[in-house]
């Protein structure tokens, strides 16, 4: 009987253990002190019969590679992030490495992304266990620094060249059990730093100076009525998962407000600084705008966009001091990794499986910038960040049973089965 009809048995109180085990390490970022939870993972893997490789540019975070030969070199590659976000111990009713109340599993990083990588590590332990070959080449990257977005996690992988992998599914919670979700895209950002500078003088007497802040609010406002005027266009692949993002999104929240995610960019003043006393006018001032982007749409256009509307303002003089972008990607409904995810999500789930694009970005950007397809799939709650955050034991079960289905759902498809 071949592996392809015989599905791997994940069994639950493994992924439960494994997730504890997991969340018992105290990854929190900042610091991401990472090098305990590498070291239980790399021993782990390597009892398990897995390859291992270590790469790292921060000796307290490094990134683990672990390899597991198929029947075919063909490369599907699982990827996780160890570290979390900090959390208050103040703020939770349940302990935050790790507490099990009935079906939920309480603690940081259980469904962002510890119970993920469990469900990843289990599927590794069910071949060994098996003494079964998977039809692909399973390759598996623990990486550092996610929640901070630096680069000493995965882009240090892709810096070495390390990564063979011909597909990738991240391990990110994309939904609950009764709204799961497989994320194809994700949005481009453009993060801009605006400066003004005027001419101080004393409160009573305004008008002989000239308001930094004020010349600064009306350019932030301008540019943010242009920005939530403008109207978007996509490239023709991207169409259908924006419009299936809002369906999914259109669950959870008035179908207006999730239609208005993704047909214009989306805009946050984020930070306002300015002006040194009540009584004086202020002679400095600056602001941090957060602007997003739907998968498709030309990042740098959008700046120049912004510098145009600036300069309309004759006489003005508020700059952009500093700015940073990216471009948002996605993989196209019909590829044959989102086939092959789709089609082990759907045999394992109940109802739909939306395709969406996540309003954010992260290591799957990272990836689909490097080559490699991409998509990101866990069920998870909507802890994510909170107190109490937690999983559930379905959950952790779903994710796993879903893992276990892609490895033959992967080997078909990208035999063109």
């Amino acid at each position: 009987m071949s592996s392809r009809e015989r599905p791997l048995k994940i069994p639950r109180e493994r992924l439960v253990k494994t997730t504890f085990d997991l969340v018992s390490f105290d990854t929190s970022n900042p610091p991401g002190d990472t090098r305990e939870i590498v070291d239980w993972i790399e021993s782990t893997t390597t009892d398990l019969g897995l390859e291992t490789e270590r790469i790292a540019t921060d000796p307290t975070k490094p990134n683990l590679l672990a390899t597991l030969p198929g029947e075919r070199s063909t490369t599907l590659l699982f990827s996780g992030h160890l570290d979390t976000v900090p959390y208050d111990p103040d703020g939770w009713s349940y302990d935050p490495l790790g507490e099990r109340v009935g079906n939920r599993l309480y603690g940081r990083g259980t469904t962002d992304m510890k119970g993920g990588v469990a469900a990843m590590l289990e599927l590794a332990r069910a071949f060994a266990v098996a003494d079964r070959r998977p039809p692909v080449t399973l390759e598996f990257a623990f990486v550092s620094d996610e929640e901070v977005a630096g680069d000493a996690g995965l882009q240090t992988i892709l810096d070495a060249d390390r990564l063979a992998a011909d597909a990738c599914v991240i391990g990110e919670p994309t939904g609950p059990l009764n709204a799961p979700s497989i994320t194809v895209a994700d949005k481009g950002s453009l993060w801009l730093t605006l400066e003004d500078t005027g001419e101080a003088a004393h409160g009573s007497r305004p008008m002989l100076g000239t308001n930094a802040i004020d010349a600064l609010w009306d350019a932030l406002e301008l540019i943010r009525a242009r920005l939530e005027a403008y109207h978007i266009a996509v490239p023709e692949p991207v169409a259908p998962i924006l419009e299936e993002s809002i369906d999914y999104y259109g669950t959870s929240m008035d179908e207006d407000v999730a239609r208005r995610l993704f047909d214009r960019p989306t805009v946050n003043l984020g930070t306002i600084e300015g002006g040194e006393a009540v009584n004086s006018v202020p002679r400095f001032a600056s602001a941090e705008l957060d602007v997003r982007l739907p998968a498709g749409v030309d990042t740098e256009a959008m700046l120049e966009n912004v510098r145009e509307w600036l300069r309309e303002n004759e006489g003005e003089t508020v700059s952009i001091a500093d700015v940073s972008w990216s471009v948002g990607t996605y993989e196209a409904p019909e590829s044959p990794l989102v086939d092959a995810t789709t089609a082990a999500a759907t045999a394992v789930l109940d109802g739909r499986v939306y395709r969406r694009s996540a309003t954010g970005g992260g290591d799957a950007k990272r990836l689909r910038n490097a080559g490699v397809p991409t998509v990101e799939f866990a069920v998870g709650t909507d802890t994510v960040h909170a107190c109490d955050e937690y999983t559930t034991v379905e959950a952790l079960e779903t994710t796993a049973a879903v893992y276990a289905q892609l490895p033959d759902a992967f080997a078909r498809r990208y035999a063109g089965e």
